[in-house]
């Protein structure tokens, strides 16, 4: 049922032009991964490369995502990627409040309610104000934070670190640790399930009433 839900958002999203953002694209950008996900990571928006070809991080950021990726223990095809604005930005601009708000309560939501992960990491600034507003990316970075029933990273943009290489040993950390969150998320999660009903032995069964007859 979820993944019919991920299908329906997303030919919504290719067909979506409820902001300014629908004019300037070639492709919009729904997001992909599978429908049972136990981690999202959200980006910021499609990029040039992300415009072309209507998928997530497939430029040099992407690369490097997978890479990050591996170090966890993980590949693309384990994880759902998406961005807080569908439709690429003109000239890469940071996307206008308006634009957030539509994209997000249209389909970044809907795509998070019908997956329903453990973890969501949030890559960059935009993302991680969704979750953590008023919070800086440069001191809560790798640091897990509990939001309602899941658990938000906050992580560097794999850009950042391209740009600006003394960031790269940051992300990559960060990155190494996601197992060891996941796995938490995995035990609080368990540890919340109710315990399935014991039956009770033999000799603590109540006595059923003797017949009359």
């Amino acid at each position: 049922m979820s993944s019919e839900i991920i299908q329906l958002i997303a030919q919504d999203v290719r067909s979506c032009t409820l902001c300014g953002l629908a004019a300037g694209r070639t492709r919009a950008v729904p997001g992909e991964g599978p429908a049972d996900a136990k981690i999202i990571l959200i980006g910021e928006g499609p990029g040039y490369h992300e415009d072309r070809q209507g998928r997530p991080f497939v430029g040099q950021s992407g690369q490097f995502l997978d890479d990050l990726l591996a170090m966890a223990g993980l590949a693309r095809a384990d994880v759902f990627i998406a961005n807080v604005v569908k439709c690429r930005p003109p000239q890469n601009r940071d996307p206008l409040p308006d634009e957030v708000a539509i994209c997000t309560e249209n389909y970044l939501y809907r795509q998070i309610e019908a997956i329903n992960p453990q973890v969501i990491v949030t890559l960059g600034r935009f993302s991680m104000s969704l979750f953590l507003p008023g919070e800086r990316i440069m001191r809560i970075h790798g640091q897990p934070r509990k939001v309602e029933s899941r658990l938000i990273v906050p992580m560097l943009h794999p850009a950042a670190a391209l740009h600006q290489p003394q960031n790269r040993p940051l992300i990559e950390a960060d990155f190494r640790s996601l197992p060891a969150i996941l796995a938490r998320a995995e035990a609080e999660q368990a540890a919340a399930r109710p315990s399935p009903a014991r039956p009770m032995p033999d000799d603590d069964r109540p006595l059923e009433q003797l017949s009359m007859f």
